[in-house]
């Protein structure tokens, strides 16, 4: 029997399935089933299937207790083909892929969808047309051609493979969600914003900072209008250019402490109060839609939720269900290693495979113990802080680590010259505007994108998202720069998650929770030492499979914990 079959559901209900061979063209008839998870569940030693879209095909299986061990999702194949091939931002369904395999008028992508709050699975709703299996085994044959076209063809087909594991990733911690306590959410709120006011005012903390606000400046102020503190601080005599908080800290008057204050509390209960308690957490779990690749630099994003961005004090309200744990690991100082793995330089790539804390060791190199200098240079280099000091860092850091530096210049060179850039597995970033790119609608970056809105970690964005200003080069460049990194680390990523959720595989562990470089599971407690074991194990493996055979070497700290918030 051929480990690898098709799949393409059908108008009527039913789905279609073949066999496959080497060419990606059927190896047998094609048989029709009536029932979606049965046709899969009874084919229990095929190990790769074939389907238009994971969102369409997956969340029904999970539904049913049926998990797959590996598929090809040809929509996401083809959004990285096309990215490769510098066509970035055209239309990237398996119809629209089919009308350019045949000539025809190429149909426009189906409109993005929102997530709905408190939704079992957003998932459920499929997007985009369905095509006949013959048609979509067409497209397959010939991305599996375009995939040998590519610059590194072995790397490209990696990295469509992680990508398409990383589509079942998400969809599994979609179906899983992450185990929430309401009442200690509710606790919360109340420690922070106080009682709640009938008629939906603010909250009593909120209006205490308030009227300290309006009492330091001499009149009633909204801190919540930004253009009203603007005017307030205008009329005491004080130019603001807005609320951010960095800006406000640099002045000396008393509305800034309570003013400050405010705005974090309002955040809180906009982002994750008492409302977005109510809407997404159901039956002691958080379901946001996790999205693989959601941006262009391979990172994940959530549609609806904010799951990305809770705060501190808010993680108390995860919590591990009664015998369970949650193993929170993070990686490493991961951007700097690698960046040595990438650029090979053998220096970079020695210290970057020590057990020691890389910052200090490159210190010890190049900075005369200086960390807090090493760390500076090592970052600017990868964001491209490169003016005032850090051009001296810089100059320190390129002596002991030349191909390191010479590898990002080099890519900011070719993002400002309008070139292709791309990651070390051939996830590609998208030229310019007027360089054969598209729009910034089309590039599928949003502004939130941790990628772009805060490289420098001050909280002022990036002036650079793919397709926007093309006249804006040295932006570019800065974006190109960090891209072969951000990027390459998103690719090692994808392949971390495929290992460890292989490893996971015959226990009751569950990955509910991932971001940039954390990954949360949630498991019994006496398999949590085993999942710690899991997680280093998987981190080693994808760098051999990403990177090849380099010293660099990619540690996490893990803590096993009841609670989310402990483990920071």
């Amino acid at each position: 029997m051929a480990d690898r079959w098709a799949l393409a559901p059908a108008e009527d209900g039913g789905v279609d399935v073949a066999p496959l061979g080497p060419d990606g063209l059927p190896a047998g008839p094609v048989v029709r089933e009536e029932d979606l998870a049965e046709a899969v569940r009874s084919r229990p030693r095929v190990t790769r299937w074939v389907w238009r879209s994971t969102a369409e095909v997956y969340p029904r299986l999970l539904a049913t207790g049926v998990r797959v061990e590996r598929c090809y999702d040809v929509e996401d194949a083809e959004t990285l083909l096309l990215g490769h091939e510098g066509r970035y931002g055209e239309p990237r369904s398996a119809a629209a892929a089919l009308a350019r395999l045949r000539g025809g008028p190429v149909p426009p992508d189906p409109p993005a969808r929102s997530a709905e709050p408190g939704a079992q699975s957003p998932l459920f709703e499929p997007q985009g047309a369905r095509l006949p299996l013959d048609d979509l085994l067409a497209v397959y044959a010939e991305q599996l051609r375009r995939h040998e076209r590519a610059a590194h063809p072995d790397r490209m087909r990696l990295l469509t493979a992680a990508e398409s594991a990383g589509m079942l990733v998400a969809a599994e911690m979609n179906h899983a969600g992450v185990p929430w306590s309401a009442p200690v959410h509710r606790e919360v709120l109340h420690d922070l914003l106080g009682e709640r006011y009938a008629g939906g005012g603010e909250p009593r903390r909120l209006a205490e900072l308030a009227d300290e606000v309006s009492a330091a400046f001499g009149r009633r102020v909204r801190p919540d209008l930004p253009a009203d503190v603007v005017k307030a601080f205008a009329q005491a005599g004080i130019k603001v250019g807005s609320t951010r908080r960095w800006e406000l800290e640099t002045v000396d008057h008393p509305a800034v402490k309570p003013l400050i204050e405010y705005k974090k509390l309002y955040r809180i209960m906009v982002a994750h109060g008492w409302s977005w308690l109510q809407d997404w957490v159901r039956d002691g779990r958080f379901r946001p839609e996790f999205q693989a690749g959601g941006t262009v630099t391979g990172r994940w994003v959530t549609n609806g939720g904010g799951a990305l961005q809770i705060p501190k004090v808010i993680r108390r309200a995860v919590v591990a269900d009664p015998g369970w744990r949650l193993v929170v690991a993070d990686a490493d100082q991961m951007e700097p290693r690698v960046l040595a793995a990438i650029s090979r330089d053998p220096g970079l790539m020695e210290v970057a495979g020590r057990e020691t804390d890389l910052y200090q060791s490159v210190s010890d190199r190049a900075f005369a113990g200086d960390r807090d200098q090493a760390k500076l240079a090592v970052l600017g280099a990868i964001y491209g802080q490169t003016s005032g000091d850090g051009l001296k860092n810089l100059a320190a850091l390129r002596r002991r680590f030349p191909k390191a530096v010479e590898y990002v210049d080099e890519a900011a060179r070719a993002g400002e010259e309008g070139r292709l850039v791309r990651t070390w597995l051939g996830r590609t970033c998208p030229p310019a505007a007027g360089a054969g790119g598209s729009g910034a609608d089309e590039a599928g970056l949003p502004q939130d994108d941790p990628a772009v809105e805060d490289p420098g970690g001050d909280g002022r964005a990036q002036d650079w998202v793919p397709g926007y200003a093309s006249t804006n080069a040295r932006a570019r460049g800065r974006f190109a720069r960090n891209f072969v990194v951000q990027g390459s680390a998103a690719d090692w990523t994808l392949l971390l998650l495929a290992a460890l959720r292989r490893a996971c595989a015959d226990m009751a562990a569950e990955l509910v929770f991932f971001q940039h470089d954390e990954v949360i599971v949630h498991c019994p407690e006496e398999e949590a030492q085993t999942v710690v074991a899991a997680i280093r194990e998987a981190s080693q493996l994808a760098a051999r499979l990403t990177f090849g055979e380099t010293p660099v070497r990619f540690p996490f700290t893990a803590a096993v914990v009841r609670c989310y918030a402990d483990a920071k």
